[in-house]
């Protein structure tokens, strides 16, 4: 029996080294020069159209979270966009193509958002009254938003027989009237986009890319009119739809230059809501890297037709319909989003458009208390520590840790982001200077210096990745008892240490001694 006990205590001792041994890993960051750059305004989060009795899969998951109901009031959304300082936010979504803004001869009052078997998504005309965007824009004045507006691109044209083609030019005398009261308010806009989703095979309707490049050249001219000074010019933005090489060609083509100030593409690589293999997919890095073509071609695409415009990815909700009912807004679904800011970075994306700041199952908050979903924290730590240069990073470990690394953001140093996505493997992560071929006055071992290493450790509650809750440090995020966004403060760790990756967790890491020529 005696020798049995001791088999048992040294299977447990072994099973426990091989659990709790970290993997060493080497990370190499070119601190030399930047291989991409984004705005400083990189994170954004979408405002959507759908009513209450928008449903999916039985569901019905944007309660009063739309554009037409949402409480504009609530003090927890105030604090949530303003802890951006500023927020990025998009007006869009598949209902933007039946919004009738109620401003100059258009007197008839359409409903909001009626349930209509034969119309787009199922849905009637809406309409926008103006006492309703003059209190958005109250809230948007007050919390520093960066705004950009969908249009509706289907005004004045004819559906084809027996196809989801649209044809005939855009009729702009709505969205010109409307465009002139927000000029007349004084009402920032950033950027108008016109459509959403109808490039290529479309959604629910579609433009050739000749008309719709027709239509982009007038929604120019008539933003040259009502805004001579060019200082002050909303940017034009399009076409808001999913990549296709030969339509996005031609639409460039069509436009010529200096019309499209911004090419917008929409993402969702995971899938539909239901699926089943959705939270798979997210902890798959391979099946992740697959979008990185999109991004690469895209990039190629603007780069040959369109180099005057800009990259955004506008519209991106991971999983389509909703998301998923108990992933998308929990622990898990990082792994995804935080990957994809990372990744789109490195192709030079100015902007990535989360879908969506509040409403659906993949919102930033929740729908129903306000209170920030986990992916909502990644968002602002990523707006505050990283940077607008991005540097090149590798390392020599799993392809379950995921690192990206961009100058830091209005300080001195590197921030490098490292996601683990194994669910057993914690990782000791060196991060190393890889400059090679240059002098020796700019090598460094970044786990050296005089300046402490500022660290965040984010991991879900209870290790439970569909938690909720999120623990900063170990500590839970929560609200104040004001309501107001709570502190994010890192650690201070021994820079000579390694940084420490546990399983199922993802950590920021700012290193101030990390002198690199490219953050100069």
């Amino acid at each position: 029996m005696a020798g049995l006990r001791t088999s048992v205590c040294c299977i447990s001792l072994l099973l426990c080294m091989s659990l709790c041994l970290a993997d060493q890993v080497k990370v190499n960051v070119r601190g030399v020069t930047s291989i991409a750059r984004t705005d400083d305004t990189f994170v954004c989060a979408t405002l959507d159209w759908w009513p209450s009795n928008k449903c999916d899969y039985g569901m019905c998951p944007w309660g009063q979270a739309g554009i037409l109901n949402l409480d504009l009031s609530n003090k927890i959304l105030a604090n949530a966009i303003k802890a951006f300082n500023p927020l990025r936010i998009r007006i869009g979504g598949s209902l933007e193509d039946q919004v009738v803004y109620q401003v100059g001869n258009a007197v008839k009052k359409f409903p909001h958002f009626k349930k209509k078997a034969d119309g787009l998504f199922g849905f009637s005309r809406g309409s926008l009254p103006m006492d309703r965007w003059d209190k958005l824009n109250a809230l948007f004045n007050e919390t520093n938003v960066k705004l950009s507006f969908g249009l509706n691109a289907l005004i004045g044209k004819r559906k084809a027989k027996d196809s989801s083609l649209y044809e005939g030019d855009w009729n702009p005398q709505n969205a010109r009237d409307f465009m002139a009261y927000t000029a007349s308010k004084g009402y920032k806009i950033e950027a108008y986009e016109l459509g959403n989703e109808l490039c290529a095979t479309g959604v629910a309707a579609k433009l050739t890319p000749e008309q719709y490049g027709k239509d982009i050249i007038t929604l120019k001219k008539i933003l040259k009119e009502l805004y001579p000074d060019p200082s002050n010019q909303p940017k034009v933005m399009g076409p808001a739809g999913f990549y296709d090489t030969e339509w996005f060609q031609r639409f460039l083509e069509a436009t010529g230059p200096d019309v499209v100030d911004v090419v917008t593409h929409h993402i969702y690589n995971l899938g539909a809501g239901r699926d089943p293999e959705l939270i798979n997919r997210i902890q798959d890095p391979f099946y992740l890297d697959e979008i990185a073509q999109t991004h690469r071609d895209l990039s190629k695409t603007v780069e040959k037709f369109g180099p005057w415009a800009n990259i955004w990815v506008g519209e991106a909700g991971g999983a389509y319909n909703s998301g998923g009912r108990d992933v998308s807004h929990a622990f898990v679904n990082a792994f995804w989003y935080l990957d994809q800011l990372g990744m789109t970075s490195t192709f030079s994306h100015q902007s990535f458009c989360r879908q969506a700041l509040i409403g659906g199952n993949y919102a930033l908050l929740n729908t129903t208390t306000f209170i920030p979903n986990p992916d909502y924290y990644g968002a602002l730590l990523w707006h505050r520590l990283m940077g607008t240069s991005v540097l090149q990073i590798n390392h020599n470990g799993s392809p379950y840790l995921r690192a990206y690394a961009h100058c830091s953001k209005r300080k001195p140093g590197v921030t490098v982001l490292l996601i683990n996505m194994s669910n057993s493997t914690s990782f000791d992560v060196s991060v190393n200077d890889d400059v090679n071929e240059y002098p020796d006055e700019y090598k460094l071992t970044a786990n050296t210096g005089a300046t402490p290493r500022e660290e965040y450790h984010l991991t879900p509650k209870d290790g439970n990745i569909l938690s909720d809750v999120l623990l900063l440090n170990g500590e839970p995020l929560v609200l104040t008892s004001t309501q107001d966004i709570p502190s994010l403060n890192p650690k201070l760790v021994d820079p000579a240490s390694p940084i420490t990756v546990a399983p199922d967790s993802y950590v920021f890491a700012t290193i101030r001694d990390f002198k690199a020529p490219a953050c100069a």
